[in-house]
């Protein structure tokens, strides 16, 4: 695989280096030998027709730079040191990050590709193509085909997903967003069956939402055509926004929970939770559903605005 110098600006002693390791022809021509293979500097002396202190020297310029790698071995007299390729390409972006504006990374996580599960009937799984289990078999969720769902369904329970903090290192998260299709669950359907939906995010209870029933008076709007009326067809839109000035749940004040109290880390994932807390007062179930069945054409979307220093 092809690998790329990707430099900025803001990389300012990097880019000095580099316009040095560039401005000699000699230099130029080691980059062109260590192309295809790799050289000790006293055989790259030898092919130029230059002293060992000078390859030495252009050598040290070119690794600075970012340019070549360097490794030293045992030689026959003493150690010596082996020059290698280390990037195919530069690009250099003549720009700025205004620092006052937010960055964001997405990740749109597919209903059936959750991590971890506790699931009572009626409860299934179906994609946009058919039933993936069989009605009424928690024991089914954790067979593979599950990464298929278009909607899933449990009377009580949860779903938990694990989302990767995709962000630059050293990068200060401002604000996170989570957004899912959801509605109650019940044995065919029923518009007056009240659930609370609960989200947890890397273990805090965020937001509660009360939904009032398990939606089937109409057809959702991209539901296929193998799946019948008389059953659940749609959701509503929820989203969970957690700011320094706590959790919004569709914009309406939900906890006093504040960013700051979360610790995102790249070195692990970011846990998210849907489902019934187990002493909920509704405990009503949930559908879930992806981006071809239901209304809204999404799957489980985390959001996470930030900016760098």
């Amino acid at each position: 695989m092809a690998k790329a110098l990707d430099l900025s600006l803001e990389d300012e002693e990097q880019l000095c280096n580099l316009g040095t390791a560039l401005s000699s022809p000699a230099r130029l021509q080691i980059l062109k030998l260590l192309y295809f293979n790799s050289y000790s500097v006293s055989e790259i002396a030898d092919k130029l027709h230059i002293p060992n202190s000078s390859a030495a020297l252009y050598v040290n310029s070119l690794e600075k730079a970012g340019l070549i790698n360097t490794k030293v071995l045992a030689g026959t007299r003493g150690s010596m040191k082996i020059c290698s390729r280390k990037n195919d390409s530069i690009s250099i972006r003549l720009k700025m990050d205004d620092q006052n504006v937010d960055k964001v990374r997405s990740i749109s996580m597919p209903v059936g590709c959750y991590t971890d599960c506790r699931i009572t009937a009626s409860c299934g799984i179906a994609s946009e193509k058919g039933y993936l289990v069989p009605d009424d078999r928690p024991e089914t969720f954790y067979l593979p085909v599950r990464v298929g769902a278009q909607i899933i369904w449990s009377t009580s329970g949860y779903v938990e997903y694990q989302y990767p903090c995709m962000v630059p290192k050293g990068a200060t998260i401002t604000r996170a967003a989570l957004s899912f299709e959801v509605c109650s669950e019940t044995y065919n359907y029923n518009e007056d069956w009240p659930s609370d939906i609960t989200v947890w995010i890397d273990g805090h209870e965020c937001a509660t939402w009360r939904c009032p029933g398990d939606y089937g008076a109409r057809r959702g709007r991209l539901n296929p055509e193998w799946w019948s009326s008389g059953c659940t067809q749609y959701g509503k839109l929820m989203i969970v926004e957690i700011s320094e000035k706590g959790c919004m749940l569709n914009s309406a004040f939900a906890r006093d929970l504040p960013i700051s109290a979360f610790s995102f880390d790249d070195a692990k994932p970011i846990i998210v939770r849907i489902g019934n807390k187990p002493d909920a007062e509704h405990i009503g179930g949930f559908n879930l559903f992806g981006k071809r069945m239901g209304d809204f054409e999404q799957d489980i979307v985390l959001s996470l605005f930030y900016h760098t220093v």
